[in-house]
């Protein structure tokens, strides 16, 4: 989506969680719940009503909260889906007509090879693909918040990758943040990765799973390699086969 685009990682946060607040204000008051937002994964944090853009108060507060923006954002209060009061997080997050339009375009990009025309379609669902880079097939791009995914130039996603930038943890409580890959970077196929930052010339082996593990992998790393154990085990057999 152009509202993402050109944008960096911070910025395209402080929107998308902008975003939420607002819905989480107006649900909230519709639902007469209280709703809260925390910069951990864990800890009541406060009540979004106190940071509701149309007063100077909560403006105020807004900018306070989001200075600095962080990499993701936990919210609580939602309610347990028997609650007759209780909100669905899917609904706070997105309008009903950008989640149904967002889970076909993730259909569709599921099955497409990695190709420009995929790319494309990535972009237009609001994810930040750099040129050059190969998506392959059965990769899983959430559809939660596309455009909270950032992926370099030059970069390779293995089939069956999942990049998921949501976790929802039951009885109402959700948390978000960013994933970011870098330039020149190799993900094995079915890696699986949640928020991150994942600098230059990273190679991933297939299988490997980083998130929650890491956080933050530097350059030029290579994940998921063990050394092999080459210790001789030395029996009477294997000493007489030497001599």
């Amino acid at each position: 989506m152009k509202k993402y685009s050109n944008k960096s990682p911070e910025e395209v946060m402080k929107l998308v969680t902008t975003e939420i607040i607002k819905r989480a204000i107006l649900l909230g008051n519709k639902k007469h719940r209280s709703i809260f937002i925390s910069k951990t994964s864990g800890g009541k944090g406060i009540d979004v009503g106190t940071l509701n853009l149309k007063t100077n108060e909560g403006k105020g507060n807004l900018e306070k909260f989001l200075t600095p923006v962080r990499r993701f954002y936990t919210f609580t209060g939602l309610g347990s889906p028997e609650e007759k009061d209780a909100i669905n997080w899917r609904i706070l997050n997105l309008p009903f007509f950008r989640r149904i339009l967002l889970v076909f375009q993730v259909a569709v990009s599921f099955f497409l090879k990695g190709s420009p025309v995929k790319n494309k379609l990535y972009r237009w669902m609001g994810a930040h693909i750099g040129k050059g880079t190969e998506i392959m097939q059965m990769v899983w791009l959430d559809h939660f918040r596309p455009e909270l995914i950032f992926i370099g130039e030059n970069t390779v996603l293995g089939a069956f990758t999942q990049l998921t930038v949501h976790a929802y943890e039951g009885s109402g409580k959700f948390r978000y943040g960013i994933i970011e890959i870098g330039n020149k970077c190799v993900i094995g196929a079915g890696t699986g990765m949640g928020p991150i930052q994942i600098e230059d010339n990273v190679r991933t082996l297939p299988g490997t799973t980083l998130s929650p593990y890491f956080s933050r992998i530097k350059s030029g790393s290579i994940i998921g390699w063990n050394p092999p154990n080459l210790k001789e085990i030395k029996t009477e057999d294997s000493m007489q086969n030497i001599d």
